[in-house]
């Protein structure tokens, strides 16, 4: 029993052997198949909510796909103070210097549930305006209404639980960060057909099954902070307001809140562009949107399972292991998306079907838009993990350029122009483009990062025998 319970609550050294010493191969899918499954059943929750609420009308399902763009306003601040204190307490631990460590958790936690409070007051102020400004358009304006009320009153204790997330995969515990998404996920499944149908509550129904299911994830994961001997725990006394912390925290959360943030600028442009050839086309943006982030975020979840171990060795100097992570996760990253990329191409029509039968042509719209990002999609295996191995060992700038690539730099142009001036095709072609356009910047990016990691590694060898001697 003894050996079960040590096994289970690894003391701090013990951990930072295990990060640095283990072998990549194993250690890496050790870690990343928890925060897989967290962030599949994170997908989930809007995946659902767009399943079921489809079966109302078009409208109704272009409503989810406008509250996407809040919903991912919401994770911009959890995953922006999340990722951004996590990785620096990755590397503090990596160096031994947890009150540091303990300074940045503490500060993330309290920052991210008052930015919950002024997001959440602001929104239901101003929800007229909100959802005109997320792209409804007139008619799917009140249905986004009903959705998007419920998603602010949640919005505090959501951007925490998005921290807390981060802080318990940034520790090497992914699992019980898995524990708490996973109970949440599920109950949400379970929960939408039961309101949206059962009680007549239609895409409020949605909400409330999203918002309350969200809250139990927050609750379990507070609990397990708490309870958990070996994690940093959000204590008020190590809350600090000072510059150094918050510099720390948006030095690496930057990239984040560049990629979060623009996904939700991206997202309101994509919704805008579509509602000019009408309620058909945001509806099939929105789902294929959720299905690419669904594909995405098994992704994510294994680079999120680099990103730890990554930290751990550059804040330990061991560039080696670093570059021996990294070319790991990208060689595993492209198999998985050269797999589904040819998977949802052949199934790229049934699979619209499934979720809007009884309209044909966002079907159509739909079915070719999700051809053509599957053409490009195995190019994200070498952008994601490129742009999570500069964001791990504190590239600050040269993370935030590859983040913002995708849905800023690219995108953007892209939806504001090709829409125009090739009409529908162009609103299906805008993501590929950026996509292939991300890729190429990346590459060249990462390629000189890989150098100086790579020279970096040799002149600490070269010290370790001066040293020695």
């Amino acid at each position: 029993m003894q050996k079960k319970t040590m096994r289970r609550e690894m003391t701090y050294e013990e951990k930072y052997k295990m990060m640095i010493e283990t072998p990549v191969g194993k250690l890496i899918p050790r870690l990343a198949v928890p925060t897989i499954i967290s962030m599949l059943i994170t997908s989930i929750y809007n995946m659902a909510d767009t399943f079921f609420v489809s079966q109302l009308s078009t409208s109704a399902s272009g409503a989810v796909g406008v509250n996407f763009s809040l919903m991912a306003m919401i994770q911009a601040i959890g995953f922006t103070l999340g990722m951004g204190s996590g990785n620096f307490m990755s590397r503090m631990l990596g160096e031994k210097k947890t009150e540091k460590a303990q300074r940045a958790c503490s500060t993330a936690v309290y920052t991210a549930a008052a930015f919950g409070i002024l997001l959440a007051v602001f929104g239901i102020w101003n929800i007229d305006s909100l959802v005109r400004m997320l792209g409804a358009t007139g008619t799917i304006a009140p249905y986004a209404k009903d959705y998007g009320k419920y998603i602010l009153i949640a919005a505090p204790y959501m951007t925490v639980s998005f921290v807390f997330n981060n802080h318990l995969r940034a520790q090497g515990n992914a699992t019980l960060s898995m524990m708490g998404i996973t109970a949440g996920g599920v109950m949400n499944v379970i929960l939408d057909p039961i309101l949206i149908f059962g009680f007549g509550m239609g895409i409020s129904g949605a909400a409330i099954a999203t918002i309350f299911s969200q809250f139990v994830s927050f609750v379990i994961l507070l609990v397990l902070v708490i309870r958990s001997g070996n994690v940093l725990k959000p204590h008020p006394k190590f809350f600090t307001m000072k510059w150094w912390v918050y510099r720390e925290i948006l030095s690496a959360g930057l990239p984040t809140l560049g990629r979060q943030g623009l996904a939700s600028a991206a997202s309101v442009l994509l919704n805008v562009a579509a509602s000019g050839f009408g309620d058909a086309a945001v509806a099939a943006m929105s789902i294929v949107t959720r299905i690419m982030m669904f594909i995405n975020s098994a992704l994510i979840g294994f680079g999120q399972g680099f990103q730890p171990v990554c930290g751990f060795n550059f804040g330990a100097k061991k560039y080696d292991r670093v570059l021996e992570s990294y070319y790991f996760c990208r060689k595993v990253a492209f198999i998985f998306l050269l797999t589904m990329a040819i998977i949802m191409f052949a199934i790229s029509t049934p699979i619209m079907r499934l979720f809007r039968r009884e309209d044909a042509e966002a079907v159509k719209i739909g079915a070719m838009a999700l051809k053509m990002q599957c053409a490009v999609l195995p190019t994200q295996a070498f952008s994601i993990i490129g742009n999570m191995l500069t964001q791990s060992i504190g590239y600050s700038f040269r993370a935030t350029i590859t983040a913002i690539g995708k849905q800023g730099l690219f995108f953007i142009p892209a939806i504001l122009i090709l829409p125009g001036l090739l009409g529908i095709p162009g609103l299906q072609l805008a993501q590929p483009v950026a996509d292939l356009l991300t890729f190429i910047l990346t590459q060249v990016i990462v390629v000189m990062v890989a150098k100086e990691l790579r020279e970096m590694d040799v002149n600490m060898k070269k010290k370790e025998p001066a040293e020695h001697v």
